[in-house]
């Protein structure tokens, strides 16, 4: 057996903030005006692309416009979650998304305005913006911050409470063998959702192309629920409509394009069932199984134009589709977008699941707040939604702080059996049968076929439920059984650890294990859903002016999307920062020091990458099971233009050039 030791890390800081997304960054920054307090955040990517927002988007969906007020948009997200919110935490976000929406602005996210000057709306509380580089805008500004010092790679794992206080966190880096022992006088949880709780979409070589990222697994509700802080609604899961196969936002074509949801019969089958998020999922659901399917957004009415538009929108936030179009030959003028919901996730960002929180963000842990989709009680949140419960909770902790400035942080203190001790167990031991992937595979089984997955159109009943609770239990007894090969394996199984921890609670509360779990519960709908975000310049296609693919030798490595061009690449590791999941790192070879993808079918397709990439040395494709016909994608960057080059199988060459001051026309 191995004896692997960690080297131990000791930090002090007064507010750790763990998870550097969008609440997280934003929560930074606002402290930063705070000078006399240290802020440390950690992250297990780096913030520059992490999290939700890697891949980008093109719309605010919260946005109070058109003499609408505060309340109406409390009255919006009531009616869209069916009554499962609370309207004192929904207030306070309804009257902080213009503000952050402004100062978003001025930090230079590039957001549509008419001749006046005011912002151009869809609908009346969504803005079009530009919003490809919005996540790096904020790690700028966290940056700024004299006080702010970010700990990037660094997995954190469990907090340290003692009497109903928070003082501090243990974690890990996924990069070397060190274990971090942080002690903090208060401590901001602004991680994201879980996915990869359910069997995905598309479970085999394609199966981390999902909406939400799938490296976001429920670190900060596993942290709460094993702290003993109190949870609320953690079975209100949300189901999202996509297009088929690149589970592409639909919201862009629908409320931009005006599209309606039609079925096989060409019937508008949305009027029939309703517009609220749940009801247009419901609605698609029950055309399939009436046998009225497959169901679509019917886009056949657009111009040339708006098409071309379109192409512009998805390439900032999912290339994925406008490769599909591309490679397939087939527009949305002249195909409709076939649509389908994907499997559930537990996000407090659209649902209203997470820590039970008070106006100011704090738990009922002293000390420990929580922003952005972990907190639960506000859904229709979205960014700005997200943005305004960082900045909430900033100001909350600089006031927890202050109130008691001569409590130092707890340094004497330690945990009677450290976390590192586990670390170095499952670093120590040798590989036996089972592995981390295989676990993940069987909860993923379990939860779809009992859980109410995609496998039962979402359906479920008390006794699958109850058998998914044994079953679930079962699969967590099998964790000391696994093996870490290295930091990144050690990574791996604590994302398990932390899925695992958040599927029991999130099934639905008549299930022996969901009460046990001391979750609070609010009504349940069967089926949740939604839509989502929505760029901007120029398309050429064939071969009229000078070929910028790029000839050579391309990685071996046959990976979900992304491929690495071994002759251009030139080692600079930007693009390991970039990737949200750690997926890249660099390797000695022949030719020297070069960027290797780490796991096959782990990438995202988020292209945080190929944008970050100063050589344009990675390649974008579909698998097959994404309707991928060998057609490989690659950015080329001048000033403000990206050029996304697209040749395919046949040789045929298509260029769209993005303007990245230009704003999001749908």
């Amino acid at each position: 057996m191995k004896n692997v030791k960690l080297k131990r890390s000791r930090l002090e800081t007064d507010v750790l903030i763990i998870g550097g997304g969008t609440a997280g960054c934003y929560a930074a920054i606002k402290l930063g005006a705070e000078k006399e307090l240290r802020v440390l955040v950690a992250e297990k990517a780096n913030i520059e692309r992490s999290g939700c927002l890697a891949a980008g988007v093109n719309a605010l969906n919260a946005y109070i416009s058109n003499g609408h007020t505060p309340a109406d948009y409390v009255e919006y997200a009531r009616k869209d979650a069916e009554g499962i919110i609370r309207d004192d935490l929904m207030m306070t976000i309804a009257e902080s998304v213009n503000e952050v929406t402004e100062d978003l602005e001025r930090r230079g996210l590039v957001i549509l305005k008419d001749e006046s000057g005011n912002y151009v709306t869809r609908g009346w509380r969504n803005v079009k913006i530009n919003g490809e580089n919005i996540k790096p805008l904020l790690a700028k500004g966290v940056r700024e911050q004299s006080n702010v010092t970010v700990l990037n790679h660094v997995n954190i794992t469990d907090l340290k409470v003692t009497n109903g206080t928070v003082h501090g966190a243990w974690g890990f880096s996924v990069r070397n063998l060190t274990a971090y022992d942080i002690e903090a006088r208060a401590v901001l949880i602004a991680t994201g959702g879980a996915a990869g709780l359910y069997r995905p979409n598309n479970p085999g070589f394609s199966r981390h192309k999902m909406w939400y990222p799938p490296f976001n697994t429920g670190a900060g509700y596993a942290m709460g629920i094993r702290a003993g802080a109190e949870m609320t609604t953690l079975e209100h899961r949300f189901i999202a409509l996509r297009c088929k196969d690149t589970i592409a936002p639909t919201g862009t074509i629908a409320q931009g394009g005006g599209a309606k949801q039609v079925n096989a019969r060409g019937e508008i089958y949305e009027t029939k069932y309703g517009l609220t998020t749940p009801q247009r999922i419901f609605g698609t659901v029950e055309e399939n199984r009436k046998g009225n399917g497959p169901c679509y957004l019917d886009t056949r009415h657009i111009t040339a134009e708006q098409q071309g538009d379109l192409y512009h929108a998805y390439l900032n936030m999912a290339p994925a589709q406008t490769l599909k179009w591309i490679e397939s030959g087939k527009g949305p003028k002249e195909q409709p977008v076939e649509v389908e919901g994907t499997e559930p996730y537990v996000v407090g960002g659209h649902t209203a699941s997470g820590f039970w929180v008070d106006t100011k963000r704090e738990t009922t842990i002293h000390g420990l707040f929580a922003a952005g989709d972990v907190a639960g009680g506000a859904p229709q949140k979205y960014v700005t939604g997200a943005l305004a419960e960082g900045e909430i909770a900033a100001e909350a902790l600089a006031g927890y702080l202050a109130a008691d400035k001569d409590k130092a942080a707890r340094g004497g203190r330690r945990e009677e059996t450290p976390a590192w001790t586990a670390y170095e167990a499952y670093l120590s031991r040798e590989p036996g049968n089972l592995t981390a992937e295989q676990l993940e595979e069987a909860m993923q089984k379990v939860m779809d076929e009992y859980a109410g997955g995609i496998h039962t159109d979402y359906r479920y009943n008390k006794s699958r439920l109850e058998l998914a609770d044994e079953k679930i239990k079962h699969l967590e007894s099998l964790l000391p059984q696994l093996a870490a090969d290295g930091p990144y394996g050690l990574l791996k199984i604590y994302e398990l650890r932390e899925r695992l921890t958040v599927a029991v609670p999130s099934l639905p509360t008549f299930s022996r294990a969901a009460r046990r779990a001391g979750i609070r519960s609010a009504r349940m709908p069967t089926i949740r859903n939604s839509r989502r975000r929505a760029a901007a310049t120029s398309i050429r296609v064939g071969k009229t002016g000078p070929s910028i693919y790029i000839e050579g030798r391309w990685s071996k490595e046959v990976i979900m999307s992304i491929r690495i061009h071994e002759d251009r690449c030139i080692g600079c590791g930007r693009c390991t920062e970039a990737c949200p999941g750690n997926l890249i790192l660099l390797q000695d070879g022949p030719s020297g020091r070069k960027a290797k993808i780490r796991e096959v079918r782990d990438c995202w397709g988020c292209t945080a990458c190929m944008k970050e990439c100063p050589v344009s040395a990675i390649g974008y494709f579909l698998g097959a099971d994404l309707g991928g016909s060998g057609s490989t994608m690659t950015i080329h960057k001048e000033g403000h233009y990206y050029h996304w080059h697209i040749r395919k199988a046949d040789q045929q060459e298509v260029t769209i050039t993005i303007n990245r001051e230009n704003a999001n026309q749908y």
